[in-house]
């Protein structure tokens, strides 16, 4: 099946009232040399953030990255009348005078994220009302995992249009068995029992490295969990979490996207600040494809290749390939010497960027979860749209690669998730570039 688009959605598709609208303009086909340093990583700060509202105290956040979904939590603790203090990456939250307040539907579409703080409310209060959260058009994104938890320990869950009502008289440990190793509701659930009364264990729990870090520093705040990295959490619960210090770890998701760029126009270009064996599944693929790039310590140096092997990706849960990489992955398969297959097994909805990357002139042929990409396609800049943050980092990876000048729409998507991006690829040579529309 091959993708069609019109030129209407090609326009912003939506506008917050007093934003200034941009779009990322890229001219393409320049090497890329010199060092890009990997920030925190997203997918643990959106995390850690509302975790700190279960101590009463004040918690110390380090390596926080610059992007817009951390502003959007911002916003969500400061309704709830906790202080934050910041220091470029570095950020102190105040929770000693929370309120539990209803979370508006205007705060909680603004990222996914935004569930994050029913686990935590439901924990210290037994009592939230939240607003279904927003996030990336990536699939139909259910919360259904996580409520089934929060019912497991005592919470009565009441819905009504978008906006969920949980309530217990108490919180009790409970055995939950997920049905899919869900990152969100294994940290959600979590969050809900670190305070309740008894033991929790979460069977088939995510072992993503981002988890990992939340439980450290939840463990720093007094609570009680054990099997980090494994499939089963076994979460004694406490009365009372006080403040700590974690620092975030580095994003191998933003890792990985510069590594798939570098792979395609680096010359010499250095990937730092990286911890390798949270990308090894990365590494072993481009390694299949005969991509150069040498590890060294925490980096890697990369020089693109004009052979590349073709290859067939599965995205899987960790430690298989991240499903956060298919999309730039995807732009990559589109260089190689031949065809390649990429399925997608983790959500539905991964191929926003396809009929973009067909306008320039990517052969790609759908069928269900699984996109056919036949080898070596010429690409030519155009007009195209980010329609989610992943497929976002996609599309700038066509176009840094691409012959002429693309311009990308409904960057806010690309923003959400990556530290300074512009800043980080004009360092080393791309001509990229933010413009007014």
């Amino acid at each position: 099946m091959t993708l069609n688009i019109s030129e209407d959605i090609l326009k912003v598709s939506w506008i917050e009232e007093g934003m200034i609208m941009e779009k990322i303009v890229i001219e393409g086909g320049h090497e890329l040399s010199g060092t890009i340093t990997i920030g925190g990583a997203k997918n643990s700060a959106v995390a850690l953030i509302p975790a700190a509202l279960l101590a009463d105290g004040i918690c110390t956040i380090k390596n926080v990255p610059n992007i817009t979904d951390r502003d959007a939590l911002f916003d969500i603790v400061k309704l709830l009348n906790c202080t934050i203090e910041q220091d470029g990456s570095i950020i102190k939250i105040d929770s000693r005078n929370l309120e539990n307040k209803l979370i508006s539907e205007k705060l909680s579409v603004k990222l996914r994220a935004s569930y994050y703080f029913m686990g935590v409310l439901l924990g210290k209060y037994k009592h939230v009302e939240i607003y279904f959260p927003g996030g990336c058009n990536i699939g139909t994104r259910p919360i259904d995992l996580h409520l089934k938890g929060f019912k497991a320990m005592g919470a009565k869950v009441t819905k009504r249009g978008h906006k969920y009502t949980l309530n217990a008289d108490e919180l009790h440990g409970a055995e939950i068995n997920l049905d899919f190793a869900s990152v969100g509701a294994t940290i959600n659930i979590m969050f809900a029992a670190v305070l309740a009364k008894g033991r929790t264990i979460i069977n088939n729990a995510a072992k993503e490295v981002e988890i990992i870090n939340i439980i450290d520093f939840l463990n720093k705040m007094g609570a009680k969990i054990s099997g980090a990295g494994t499939d089963t959490l076994i979460i004694d619960g406490v009365t009372k979490l006080h403040g700590a210090e974690i620092e975030v770890i580095p994003d191998r998701i933003e890792a990985g996207t510069y590594i798939l760029i570098g792979s395609l126009l680096g010359n010499n270009l250095k990937v730092e600040g990286i911890i390798p064996e949270h990308n090894t599944a990365l590494f072993e693929k481009l390694e299949e494809m005969g991509v150069d790039f040498k590890i060294e310590g925490n980096s890697v140096i990369l020089n693109k290749c004009e052979h590349l092997n073709p290859v067939n990706v599965t995205t899987l849960v960790y430690p298989g390939f991240p499903t956060d990489l298919g999309q730039p992955m995807s732009v990559v398969l589109t260089q190689a010497d031949g065809a390649c297959t990429i399925r997608e097994t983790i959500w539905e909805n991964r191929i926003g960027h396809y009929p973009y990357l067909q306008k320039m002139g990517a052969k790609i042929e759908l069928e269900g979860n699984k996109a056919t990409i036949m080898g070596k396609a010429h690409l030519k800049g155009t007009d195209i749209n980010a329609t989610d943050l992943r497929g976002g980092a996609a599309l700038i990876l066509a176009g840094l690669i691409a012959e002429g000048t693309t311009n990308i729409f409904d960057i806010d998507y690309i923003l959400r998730g990556y530290e300074n991006i512009i800043h980080k690829l004009t360092n080393v040579g791309a001509k990229i570039k933010l413009e007014e529309i």
